[in-house]
Protein backbone atom coordinates (compact mmCIF):
# COMPACT_ATOMS: atom_id res chain seq x y z
CA UNK A 1 0.00 0.00 0.00
CA UNK A 2 1.91 3.58 -1.16
CA UNK A 3 -0.30 5.87 1.11
CA UNK A 4 -2.40 4.79 3.89
CA UNK A 5 -5.17 7.00 4.12
CA UNK A 6 -6.76 5.94 7.84
CA UNK A 7 -10.01 7.09 8.29
CA UNK A 8 -11.09 7.36 11.85
CA UNK A 9 -15.32 7.33 12.77
CA UNK A 10 -15.64 9.93 16.00
CA UNK A 11 -13.69 13.47 16.35
CA UNK A 12 -13.80 13.83 20.43
CA UNK A 13 -10.10 13.96 21.74
CA UNK A 14 -9.06 10.14 21.02
CA UNK A 15 -9.49 10.76 17.47
CA UNK A 16 -6.92 14.22 17.73
CA UNK A 17 -4.34 11.90 19.74
CA UNK A 18 -4.48 9.37 17.11
CA UNK A 19 -4.52 11.76 13.82
CA UNK A 20 -1.48 13.71 16.18
CA UNK A 21 0.15 9.66 16.54
CA UNK A 22 -0.45 9.21 12.48
CA UNK A 23 1.10 12.05 11.31
CA UNK A 24 4.41 10.84 13.21
CA UNK A 25 3.84 7.92 10.33
CA UNK A 26 3.45 9.68 7.70
CA UNK A 27 -0.40 8.15 7.62
CA UNK A 28 -3.27 11.03 6.68
CA UNK A 29 -6.04 10.49 9.04
CA UNK A 30 -9.73 11.40 7.67
CA UNK A 31 -12.08 12.21 10.32
CA UNK A 32 -16.04 11.64 10.54
CA UNK A 33 -18.13 12.86 12.93
CA UNK A 34 -21.83 13.73 13.54
CA UNK A 35 -20.04 17.21 15.94
CA UNK A 36 -19.67 19.60 13.63
CA UNK A 37 -17.27 21.20 16.63
CA UNK A 38 -15.66 18.09 16.68
CA UNK A 39 -11.69 19.28 18.30
CA UNK A 40 -10.15 16.37 16.16
CA UNK A 41 -10.46 18.27 12.59
CA UNK A 42 -7.77 20.60 14.36
CA UNK A 43 -5.75 17.89 14.39
CA UNK A 44 -6.55 15.35 11.36
CA UNK A 45 -5.68 15.69 7.42
CA UNK A 46 -9.55 16.23 6.64
CA UNK A 47 -13.07 16.29 8.11
CA UNK A 48 -16.13 15.01 6.82
CA UNK A 49 -19.26 16.16 9.37
CA UNK A 50 -22.46 13.79 9.11
CA UNK A 51 -24.40 11.70 11.00
CA UNK A 52 -23.68 8.12 11.31
CA UNK A 53 -26.65 6.59 9.41
CA UNK A 54 -26.30 9.36 6.31
CA UNK A 55 -25.38 6.72 3.46
CA UNK A 56 -24.47 9.29 1.30
CA UNK A 57 -21.95 10.79 3.48
CA UNK A 58 -20.48 7.75 4.72
CA UNK A 59 -19.85 6.12 1.47
CA UNK A 60 -18.45 9.58 0.62
CA UNK A 61 -16.39 9.29 3.78
CA UNK A 62 -15.25 5.29 2.97
CA UNK A 63 -14.51 6.31 -1.06
CA UNK A 64 -11.62 8.74 0.80
CA UNK A 65 -10.30 6.19 3.03
CA UNK A 66 -8.32 2.13 2.72
CA UNK A 67 -8.68 1.86 6.38
CA UNK A 68 -11.12 2.29 9.01
CA UNK A 69 -10.95 2.21 12.79
CA UNK A 70 -13.30 3.86 15.48
CA UNK A 71 -12.38 6.08 18.51
CA UNK A 72 -15.25 4.76 20.44
CA UNK A 73 -17.65 2.30 20.76
CA UNK A 74 -20.85 4.24 20.02
CA UNK A 75 -20.96 4.20 16.18
CA UNK A 76 -24.07 2.33 15.86
CA UNK A 77 -23.30 -1.20 14.35
CA UNK A 78 -25.03 -1.03 10.93
CA UNK A 79 -22.91 1.29 10.16
CA UNK A 80 -19.88 -0.10 10.92
CA UNK A 81 -21.07 -2.92 9.23
CA UNK A 82 -21.90 -1.65 5.72
CA UNK A 83 -18.47 -0.05 5.52
CA UNK A 84 -16.73 -3.21 6.48
CA UNK A 85 -18.01 -4.87 3.35
CA UNK A 86 -16.01 -2.42 1.38
CA UNK A 87 -13.05 -1.17 3.51
CA UNK A 88 -11.41 -3.00 6.49
CA UNK A 89 -12.70 -1.54 9.80
CA UNK A 90 -10.66 -2.58 12.87
CA UNK A 91 -11.28 -3.58 15.33
CA UNK A 92 -13.90 -5.61 13.58
CA UNK A 93 -17.18 -4.34 14.16
CA UNK A 94 -18.80 -7.46 15.71
CA UNK A 95 -16.84 -6.95 18.72
CA UNK A 96 -18.22 -3.29 18.68
CA UNK A 97 -21.62 -4.90 19.13
CA UNK A 98 -20.39 -7.19 22.14
CA UNK A 99 -19.46 -4.37 24.02
CA UNK A 100 -22.06 -1.82 23.10
CA UNK A 101 -23.74 -3.90 25.18
CA UNK A 102 -23.01 -4.55 29.40
CA UNK A 103 -25.05 -7.12 29.58
CA UNK A 104 -23.42 -9.10 26.64
CA UNK A 105 -20.14 -8.04 27.40
CA UNK A 106 -20.69 -9.24 31.05
CA UNK A 107 -21.88 -12.46 29.92
CA UNK A 108 -18.49 -12.77 27.29
CA UNK A 109 -16.12 -12.49 29.87
CA UNK A 110 -17.31 -14.72 32.66
CA UNK A 111 -17.89 -17.09 29.46
CA UNK A 112 -13.90 -16.96 29.40
CA UNK A 113 -14.09 -18.29 33.40
CA UNK A 114 -12.47 -14.57 34.40
CA UNK A 115 -14.33 -12.65 37.20
CA UNK A 116 -16.68 -9.97 37.34
CA UNK A 117 -18.93 -8.47 40.15
CA UNK A 118 -22.50 -10.00 40.29
CA UNK A 119 -24.95 -8.48 37.75
CA UNK A 120 -28.28 -8.95 36.30
CA UNK A 121 -30.45 -8.36 33.91
CA UNK A 122 -33.30 -5.52 34.43
CA UNK A 123 -36.50 -4.34 32.16
CA UNK A 124 -39.05 -3.02 34.47
CA UNK A 125 -39.10 -1.63 38.09
CA UNK A 126 -40.62 -5.06 39.08
CA UNK A 127 -37.63 -6.78 38.49
CA UNK A 128 -36.05 -5.01 41.26
CA UNK A 129 -38.14 -5.37 44.18
CA UNK A 130 -36.38 -9.36 44.94
CA UNK A 131 -32.52 -8.69 44.39
CA UNK A 132 -31.81 -6.89 47.76
CA UNK A 133 -29.03 -9.40 47.54
CA UNK A 134 -27.53 -6.95 45.00
CA UNK A 135 -27.47 -4.10 46.76
CA UNK A 136 -25.36 -1.93 46.91
CA UNK A 137 -25.09 -1.81 43.15
CA UNK A 138 -25.39 0.27 40.37
CA UNK A 139 -27.95 0.41 37.91
CA UNK A 140 -26.59 0.60 34.37
CA UNK A 141 -28.26 0.86 31.14
CA UNK A 142 -27.37 -1.54 28.96
CA UNK A 143 -26.61 0.65 26.11
CA UNK A 144 -24.80 4.16 25.85
CA UNK A 145 -23.40 5.90 28.77
CA UNK A 146 -19.89 7.05 29.76
CA UNK A 147 -18.38 9.07 32.44
CA UNK A 148 -21.58 8.00 34.98
CA UNK A 149 -23.65 9.24 32.27
CA UNK A 150 -27.38 6.14 32.66
CA UNK A 151 -25.92 5.24 35.97
CA UNK A 152 -27.85 5.28 39.12
CA UNK A 153 -26.31 3.84 42.68
CA UNK A 154 -28.80 1.95 44.61
CA UNK A 155 -28.13 1.34 48.38
CA UNK A 156 -31.63 0.28 48.76
CA UNK A 157 -34.95 -0.57 47.64
CA UNK A 158 -36.60 2.44 49.56
CA UNK A 159 -34.38 4.83 47.22
CA UNK A 160 -36.17 3.53 44.00
CA UNK A 161 -38.96 6.01 44.29
CA UNK A 162 -36.79 8.54 44.69
CA UNK A 163 -34.42 8.18 41.21
CA UNK A 164 -36.06 9.51 38.41
CA UNK A 165 -35.36 6.18 35.96
CA UNK A 166 -36.17 5.87 32.86
CA UNK A 167 -37.81 2.30 32.33
CA UNK A 168 -38.74 1.98 28.66
CA UNK A 169 -34.78 1.80 28.52
CA UNK A 170 -32.93 -2.28 29.53
CA UNK A 171 -30.49 -2.31 32.27
CA UNK A 172 -28.62 -4.58 34.40
CA UNK A 173 -28.04 -3.86 37.93
CA UNK A 174 -24.48 -4.78 39.68
CA UNK A 175 -23.26 -5.59 42.69
CA UNK A 176 -20.62 -3.19 44.15
CA UNK A 177 -17.71 -4.55 45.59
CA UNK A 178 -15.35 -3.19 48.46
CA UNK A 179 -13.34 -1.56 46.54
CA UNK A 180 -9.99 -1.04 47.18
CA UNK A 181 -8.38 0.20 43.91
CA UNK A 182 -9.23 0.66 40.12
CA UNK A 183 -6.63 0.07 37.28
CA UNK A 184 -6.51 -0.50 33.62
CA UNK A 185 -4.85 -2.61 31.58
CA UNK A 186 -3.85 -1.24 27.94
CA UNK A 187 -2.31 -3.79 25.86
CA UNK A 188 -2.25 -3.80 21.53
CA UNK A 189 -2.81 -6.97 19.83
CA UNK A 190 -1.33 -6.89 16.51
CA UNK A 191 -2.25 -10.90 15.50
CA UNK A 192 -2.25 -14.31 16.66
CA UNK A 193 -0.23 -14.26 20.26
CA UNK A 194 1.61 -10.75 19.01
CA UNK A 195 1.04 -8.50 21.85
CA UNK A 196 2.35 -5.48 22.89
CA UNK A 197 1.00 -4.84 26.90
CA UNK A 198 1.55 -1.75 29.05
CA UNK A 199 2.28 -1.53 32.36
CA UNK A 200 -0.91 -1.70 34.57
CA UNK A 201 -2.37 1.62 35.63
CA UNK A 202 -3.72 3.07 39.03
CA UNK A 203 -6.73 4.92 38.42
CA UNK A 204 -8.85 7.29 40.57
CA UNK A 205 -12.62 8.66 39.81
CA UNK A 206 -14.51 11.65 41.08
CA UNK A 207 -18.08 11.35 40.73
CA UNK A 208 -17.79 8.54 38.38
CA UNK A 209 -15.45 10.55 35.92
CA UNK A 210 -11.77 9.50 35.36
CA UNK A 211 -9.74 12.13 37.77
CA UNK A 212 -5.78 10.60 37.72
CA UNK A 213 -3.72 7.72 36.52
CA UNK A 214 -0.33 6.78 37.22
CA UNK A 215 2.49 4.14 36.70
CA UNK A 216 3.20 2.41 38.71
CA UNK A 217 0.51 1.06 40.25
CA UNK A 218 0.59 0.23 43.62
CA UNK A 219 -0.55 -3.37 43.90
CA UNK A 220 0.71 -6.86 44.56
CA UNK A 221 2.96 -8.98 40.88
CA UNK A 222 0.22 -11.16 41.17
CA UNK A 223 -3.07 -9.09 40.72
CA UNK A 224 -0.54 -7.42 37.99
CA UNK A 225 0.39 -11.14 36.44
CA UNK A 226 -3.42 -11.67 36.72
CA UNK A 227 -4.32 -8.42 34.54
CA UNK A 228 -1.95 -9.05 32.24
CA UNK A 229 -3.16 -12.58 31.58
CA UNK A 230 -7.05 -11.94 31.72
CA UNK A 231 -6.03 -9.05 29.16
CA UNK A 232 -4.68 -11.13 26.83
CA UNK A 233 -7.07 -13.92 27.11
CA UNK A 234 -9.91 -11.23 26.57
CA UNK A 235 -7.89 -9.56 22.96
CA UNK A 236 -7.25 -13.20 21.71
CA UNK A 237 -11.23 -14.43 22.33
CA UNK A 238 -12.56 -11.55 20.34
CA UNK A 239 -9.46 -11.81 17.80
CA UNK A 240 -8.63 -7.74 18.21
CA UNK A 241 -6.65 -5.83 15.98
CA UNK A 242 -6.00 -2.60 17.67
CA UNK A 243 -5.47 -1.37 20.93
CA UNK A 244 -8.07 -2.31 23.96
CA UNK A 245 -8.23 -1.46 27.15
CA UNK A 246 -9.74 -3.48 30.20
CA UNK A 247 -10.80 -1.64 33.68
CA UNK A 248 -10.63 -3.70 36.89
CA UNK A 249 -11.88 -3.84 40.41
CA UNK A 250 -9.44 -4.94 43.19
CA UNK A 251 -11.47 -5.37 46.61
CA UNK A 252 -10.32 -5.22 50.17
CA UNK A 253 -9.23 -8.83 50.20
CA UNK A 254 -7.31 -8.21 46.68
CA UNK A 255 -9.75 -9.91 44.73
CA UNK A 256 -9.58 -8.70 40.94
CA UNK A 257 -12.46 -8.32 39.16
CA UNK A 258 -13.05 -7.34 35.08
CA UNK A 259 -15.11 -4.27 35.36
CA UNK A 260 -15.94 -3.25 31.62
CA UNK A 261 -13.90 -3.57 28.37
CA UNK A 262 -13.55 -0.42 26.05
CA UNK A 263 -12.80 -1.50 22.50
CA UNK A 264 -10.29 1.48 21.88
CA UNK A 265 -7.27 3.35 22.90
CA UNK A 266 -8.68 4.77 26.53
CA UNK A 267 -8.02 7.79 28.60
CA UNK A 268 -6.07 6.15 31.12
CA UNK A 269 -3.32 5.63 28.68
CA UNK A 270 -2.96 9.46 28.02
CA UNK A 271 0.28 8.64 30.02
CA UNK A 272 2.01 6.43 27.57
CA UNK A 273 2.32 9.39 25.46
CA UNK A 274 4.92 10.61 28.19
CA UNK A 275 6.18 7.26 29.55
CA UNK A 276 6.80 4.55 26.84
CA UNK A 277 8.83 4.72 23.36
CA UNK A 278 5.18 3.93 21.56
CA UNK A 279 2.28 5.68 22.90
CA UNK A 280 -1.13 3.70 22.71
CA UNK A 281 -2.18 5.86 19.78
CA UNK A 282 0.91 4.69 18.12
CA UNK A 283 0.42 1.11 18.91
CA UNK A 284 -3.32 1.20 17.58
CA UNK A 285 -2.47 2.70 14.23
CA UNK A 286 1.09 0.48 13.85
CA UNK A 287 -1.74 -2.56 14.70
CA UNK A 288 -4.74 -1.18 12.86
CA UNK A 289 -2.57 -0.20 9.51
CA UNK A 290 -0.32 -3.83 9.65
CA UNK A 291 2.77 -1.70 10.03
CA UNK A 292 5.90 -2.91 12.22
CA UNK A 293 5.47 -4.29 16.23
CA UNK A 294 8.18 -2.51 17.78
CA UNK A 295 8.93 -3.67 21.65
CA UNK A 296 7.55 -1.40 24.02
CA UNK A 297 9.93 0.21 26.40
CA UNK A 298 8.62 1.97 29.35
CA UNK A 299 10.80 5.24 29.87
CA UNK A 300 9.59 6.77 33.28
CA UNK A 301 7.06 6.37 36.06
CA UNK A 302 4.50 9.27 35.29
CA UNK A 303 1.21 11.01 36.12
CA UNK A 304 -1.82 11.98 34.19
CA UNK A 305 -4.57 14.56 35.47
CA UNK A 306 -7.60 14.97 33.89
CA UNK A 307 -8.63 18.69 33.27
CA UNK A 308 -12.18 18.98 33.58
CA UNK A 309 -14.41 21.96 32.75
CA UNK A 310 -13.09 25.03 33.82
CA UNK A 311 -9.42 23.49 35.17
CA UNK A 312 -8.22 24.09 31.45
CA UNK A 313 -8.51 27.85 32.05
CA UNK A 314 -5.42 28.70 34.22
CA UNK A 315 -3.57 26.24 31.29
CA UNK A 316 -4.53 27.80 28.45
CA UNK A 317 -3.73 31.20 30.26
CA UNK A 318 -0.34 30.27 31.68
CA UNK A 319 1.53 27.97 29.61
CA UNK A 320 5.09 28.53 32.18
CA UNK A 321 5.23 24.43 32.34
CA UNK A 322 8.16 22.42 34.81
CA UNK A 323 10.42 20.33 32.95
CA UNK A 324 8.93 17.31 33.80
CA UNK A 325 4.93 18.58 33.01
CA UNK A 326 3.35 18.26 29.89
CA UNK A 327 -0.08 19.94 29.00
CA UNK A 328 -2.57 18.74 26.30
CA UNK A 329 -5.59 20.86 25.15
CA UNK A 330 -7.84 19.25 23.34
CA UNK A 331 -9.31 22.78 21.89
CA UNK A 332 -12.77 22.04 22.55
CA UNK A 333 -14.88 25.36 21.80
CA UNK A 334 -16.98 25.14 24.75
CA UNK A 335 -16.14 24.51 28.29
CA UNK A 336 -19.06 22.27 30.23
CA UNK A 337 -19.27 21.15 33.52
CA UNK A 338 -18.05 17.21 33.66
CA UNK A 339 -16.33 17.38 30.17
CA UNK A 340 -13.00 16.58 29.74
CA UNK A 341 -10.99 19.39 28.30
CA UNK A 342 -7.59 18.91 28.54
CA UNK A 343 -4.97 16.59 30.56
CA UNK A 344 -1.74 17.11 32.47
CA UNK A 345 0.95 14.52 32.61
CA UNK A 346 3.87 14.29 34.83
CA UNK A 347 6.58 12.51 34.74
CA UNK A 348 7.80 11.25 38.28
Amino acid sequence: MSEIRLGILGGGQLGSMLSVAAKKLNIKTIIYSDDKNSPAQNFCDDFLFGDYMDKNKIYEFVNKVNIITYEFENIPYKTLNEINKSKTVNPKPSINRLIQHRLAEKDFINKLNIRTTRYVGIEKKSDLESLNDFLPGILKTTTMGYDGKGQYPIKSLDELNELNIDFSKEYILEKLVKLKKEISVIITRFAYNRYEIYEAIENIHENQILKRSKIPADISDKLIGQSREWSKQIAEELKYIGTLCVEFFIDRNDNLYVNEIAPRVHNSGHLTINAFNISQFENHIRAVCSLEQIPLKKLNNAEMTNLIGNQIIPYRQNKDLKDNEFFFDYLKKEIKDNRKMGHLTKIL
